[in-house]
């Protein structure tokens, strides 16, 4: 069993290099088209760029800098709509006045796309970093919120029936069955949410913003230079997907009887 789970690692590290890799030859065959090298830069470039603007400053600050500006948003707005989300996703879920009080304002904020609040952050907050907060805070909250809910509402309602003929009570209903069984749906929220989280403040940072990797973008279309521009998708692709893993790996460790069980 062992060998064979090591075989499937194997397996699937081998494939994705490969798509990679041809991903790159592809870009570089493609960059030395006559009419395509003013629009696509030779990955080589963007690579070398990349390692060194590790050490040499882009604007203010290097690469690093940039990259702790955009996550020290990111997990600012993050943690708060974590803590939020949560709180009034139970409310709204398993309370009666809760969602009778919630769930209409909810359910008309999720169906707004995060975009539309950055004119209203900055009118509110100013073009400093509380905008950039708040934008992340009001994005990644609903997410949370949303899939708090379906946890609470995806239990099954025979273990409560059960519970209650037991003479449980309310408060040790919520606590020793809802709350367990939430735990995988709630995790699965935050960690959609941090990935919203992360693409919300690249957008944030394109509009207003000195550092960040966002800005790393902006920059590099303001002064058409495209091995920037490319850099900055690069370095926010290969961040999202170590969140990702990240994420994947906390939910092994803290859910692995839930996943043991799929």
């Amino acid at each position: 069993m062992a060998l064979k789970i090591r075989n499937e690692g194997v397996r699937k590290f081998f494939w994705g290099f490969l798509s990679i890799f041809l991903v790159f030859v592809l870009w570089y065959f493609a960059s030395q088209l006559d009419h395509m090298k003013n629009l696509l830069p030779n990955p080589i470039n963007v690579i070398k760029f990349i390692g060194i603007s590790v050490i040499a400053p882009i604007g203010k600050t290097t690469l690093f800098g940039h990259l702790y500006w955009s996550m020290t948003r990111v997990m600012t707005g993050y943690i708060l709509a974590s803590i939020v989300g949560i709180i009034l996703g139970f409310f709204c879920g398993w309370s009666k006045l809760g969602s009778a009080l919630i769930k209409p304002i909810y359910s008309v904020l999720r169906s707004i796309p995060s975009i539309a609040w950055i004119p209203l952050a900055i009118l509110w907050f100013g073009i400093g970093e509380n905008s950039k907060y708040f934008i992340i805070f009001i994005s990644t909250m609903l997410i949370i919120m949303t899939n708090v809910i379906d946890g609470v509402k995806d239990v099954d309602e025979s273990y409560l029936d059960v519970a209650r003929m037991l003479g449980t009570k309310e408060n040790q209903l919520f606590l020793h069955i809802v709350l367990p069984c939430a735990v995988p749906q709630i995790f699965n929220g935050l960690q959609v949410a941090l990935g919203a989280a992360w693409a919300t403040v690249i957008a944030a940072e394109m509009v207003r913003s000195s550092k960040g990797v966002g800005w790393l973008i902006l920059m590099g279309q303001t002064s058409m230079n495209m091995t920037q521009v490319f850099a900055g998708i690069i370095v926010i692709g290969l961040v999202g997907l170590t969140l990702a893993l990240i994420m994947r790996w906390l939910e092994s460790k803290l859910c692995a009887w839930n996943i043991r069980g799929k």
